[in-house]
């Protein structure tokens, strides 16, 4: 078996609400997460994480500080993903209801305040905690099991 899948996520707080995306072709889930996806080799982990934004949103960002590092896996899969989450700032475009993520993957793209995140299901459990949070030291979420 390979080693875990490295992914990035962007946490993007505008006029405080965080922009999340539904990352299901169709919208098969109602799962919401963080803008990002997995990291391509030889290429920094921001410059990835700005690829993946664009993608999926059609927006270019700066990427600043990591925040958070989480970890979930499927054990009955054998999947294992480590996620690292940076805070980053918009620094052009606009959310489009027209943009295609070029995967076809992301269905919806929105930003939520923080009690709008009571009525959604999103992952990771402290995302909410970390992205409305003061920026300070990364924190690290233990082991979480894959939830669509």
């Amino acid at each position: 078996m390979a080693g875990p899948r490295l992914a990035v996520r962007a946490l993007i707080v505008e006029d405080g609400k965080l922009l999340l995306v539904n990352a299901y072709k169709a919208g098969l889930s109602d799962l919401w997460c963080a803008p990002g996806g997995g990291a391509e080799l030889h290429e920094s982990l921001p410059a990835n994480l700005a690829r993946e934004v664009f993608e999926e949103t059609g927006l270019t960002i700066a990427v600043g500080s990591l925040a958070l590092v989480n970890e979930f896996h499927s054990p009955e899969k054998g999947f294992h993903q480590v996620e690292m989450f940076f805070r980053a700032t918009i620094t052009g475009g606009a959310l489009d209801p027209a943009w295609r993520d070029t995967d076809e993957i992301v269905s919806e793209r929105r930003f939520f305040g923080r009690d709008e995140l009571a009525g959604i299901r999103f992952k990771p459990d402290s995302l909410a905690d970390i992205a409305f949070g003061p920026p300070g030291e990364a924190k690290y979420d233990s082991l979480e099991l894959l939830v669509r």
